[in-house]
């Protein structure tokens, strides 16, 4: 008798980061129809570059090739939530941007708040990430900004 379990017809590993990724869409979703974050809530995104219908500037996409982080928080804008995927405007280097990332192209989603993350692999060949790179948006203002938000660097490790 073999101790490997049969291969699978039914792809269950897609099925369970989709449903997953759902859960990501859902939370952005509620904070696009409020237009605000709840409490202390707020969200590290990570998220593959180079994944077909990522649309970042050139220079962003030239400083992160691979990978990049970015915080939803106090300081961003026009979050449109889509079956597949989302749009914001946030600031780099004090210049601003919107970027187009579907939600195939998630590696990781954190909430801080509430030490709440889920860890996506982008293709089926990817293994899973270990903790994630500081976000890449710019850090807080000195003075509060109506329509942003407060970016903070936060050192944390995945729980396991």
């Amino acid at each position: 008798m073999s101790d490997e379990a049969p291969e699978s017809l039914i792809p269950y590993d897609e099925i369970v980061q989709e449903a997953l990724r759902a859960v990501v869409g859902r939370v952005l979703r509620e904070v696009e129809a409020t237009g605000d974050l709840p409490g202390d809530h707020h969200f590290y995104i990570t998220f593959n570059t180079r994944m077909p219908g990522v649309s970042i500037p050139k220079h962003l996409s030239e400083k992160f090739p691979e990978e990049m982080t970015i915080v939803i928080q106090n300081r961003f804008w026009d979050l449109k939530v889509e079956e597949d995927g989302f749009t914001v405007g946030l600031s780099f280097g004090g210049v601003p941007a919107t970027l187009v990332v579907p939600f195939a192209a998630v590696t990781q989603f954190h909430d801080p708040a509430v030490e709440f993350a889920l860890t996506f692999h982008a293709n089926e060949t990817d293994a899973p990430r270990e903790g994630h790179e500081d976000a890449q948006n710019d850090a807080p203002a000195a003075e509060p900004v109506e329509d942003g938000s407060n970016v903070v660097s936060v050192d944390f490790t995945r729980k396991k």
